[in-house]
């Protein structure tokens, strides 16, 4: 019988360990590396672009609320499979802000955290703080603009928009626990989604598609997709304003930072530390 120490990755061909190379999982420092450079790129574009990319987000993000309204009007009324086939639609806006490379406030939480964990100064932090609010504000303008839009253009149905009015109701429903919980999952669940990305081997859209998915499934808080429900219910005067910010506009964004950054981004980058110390 051979000897299996002769079985050695020295015997490979070297296509044979091109391949071996290939089937490896990446490190995790890896991806975090390439989440990292990720998060240098945004920081360092200007304005403008963060701008009108955030404002063209918050457009596309409407249509996750929108999508599941359609849904809602399609199914029977009280269908046992409803709630299961209507957050298929609040993975619709995520697939259009991914697969378009727009800016989304939950995953510069992430993408920008990490260089200042990487190289902390006060000019990292000032472009961190600067890209965020940006990004969320230009985020919060384009929601409200697609909010507008469905209200008042006519181009949608009465009962797509009281199905609109009966989801946002629910997200209003949530104690103020709740909200800030279902925030800080939905927070680490699009911060995993960022960080799973880069190894999905061509399979991103599922990756979107099914992290999205679970987030509609749990009924967890988004800063920016909630944002459309919020409006709706402002300017059909079911909430004030004042309501509005104070139960779901803090709560969900203090949560989505709280999951994206204080927990996800920091524990993916202790993990990695001391491998990219000593490289």
């Amino acid at each position: 019988m051979g000897n299996t120490d002769d079985i050695t990755p020295q015997k490979l061909t070297k296509d044979e360990q091109l391949e071996v190379e290939e089937l490896v999982r990446p490190r995790a420092a890896m991806l975090y590396e390439v989440v990292r450079q990720e998060g240098v790129r945004e920081l360092e574009r200007t304005f403008g672009a963060l701008w009108w990319s955030g404002i063209a987000a918050g457009l596309s993000l409407g249509f996750s609320v929108l999508v599941m309204a359609v849904l809602k009007t399609l199914l029977p009324n009280e269908s046992p499979i409803g709630p299961l086939i209507m957050p298929l639609g609040y993975s619709v806006g995520f697939l259009i802000v991914i697969l378009a490379r727009q800016q989304l406030f939950t995953e510069n939480t992430i993408t920008a955290v990490l260089p200042l964990m990487a190289e902390k100064g006060w000019d990292k932090f000032h472009r961190t703080v600067r890209l965020w609010v940006i990004v969320l504000t230009a985020n919060l303008v384009g929601t409200f603009l697609f909010t507008v839009f469905i209200m008042y253009s006519g181009g949608v149905s009465q009962d797509i928009l009281l199905a609109v009015q009966e989801i946002a109701r629910h997200l209003m429903d949530k104690t103020g626990w709740e909200m800030f919980s279902g925030a800080i999952l939905s927070g680490w669940l699009i911060a995993a989604m960022v960080w799973a990305m880069p190894s999905s081997e061509g399979m991103g859209v599922l990756v979107v598609l099914f992290i999205t998915y679970v987030i509609g499934l749990l009924g967890a808080s988004h800063i920016i997709a909630g944002s459309v429900e919020a409006y709706f219910l402002i300017l059909n005067g079911d909430i004030s304003a004042l309501r509005a910010i104070s139960h779901f506009g803090v709560l969900t964004l203090l949560g989505n930072v709280v999951g994206g950054t204080t927990l996800f981004a920091m524990i993916s980058y202790v993990q990695v530390r001391e491998e990219i110390r000593h490289t």
